[in-house]
């Protein structure tokens, strides 16, 4: 269910690589999640770095939408990039799982398309040099 990946880098490497990975790939930054800050700004002490990207390629995200509307609440993509025990790890939800649950066979070749970037946008951005 779920592509993950580490790297040494801190969060904030990574997330600078993602910057760069994202529009490489013609997808989009459409928000980032700061969860830490977010949570502090609500009163929740929480002490590990995790942000949340949210990701779109507008072609793709077109073609799922006028194939079935109800999939817009499984969009926009998310890679999360967060530090755990010492190690910076990224990982999102597989789109060929999330559209699976949709009865939308149709989408099956588009899905995995998406996947398949994420992995390459996720993997440039854990080995790129900091």
């Amino acid at each position: 269910m779920l592509i993950q990946l580490t790297t040494d880098k801190t969060v904030k490497e990574t997330a600078e690589a993602l910057h760069a990975a994202v529009p490489a790939h013609k997808f989009g930054v459409m928000q980032v999640h700061d969860l830490k800050e977010t949570m502090w700004k609500k009163g929740v002490e929480f002490e590990h770095e995790c942000l949340i990207f949210e990701v779109c390629q507008p072609e793709q995200a077109k073609k799922v939408l006028e194939e079935d509307m109800s999939i817009s609440t499984a969009l926009p993509c998310r890679i999360s990039v967060y530090e755990k025990g010492g190690k910076t790890t990224l990982a999102t939800l597989k789109p060929t799982k999330l559209l699976g649950l949709f009865n939308a066979p149709q989408l099956n070749d588009t899905a995995a398309e998406v996947e398949a970037v994420l992995v390459k946008i996720m993997t440039e951005a854990a080995s790129a040099p900091a």
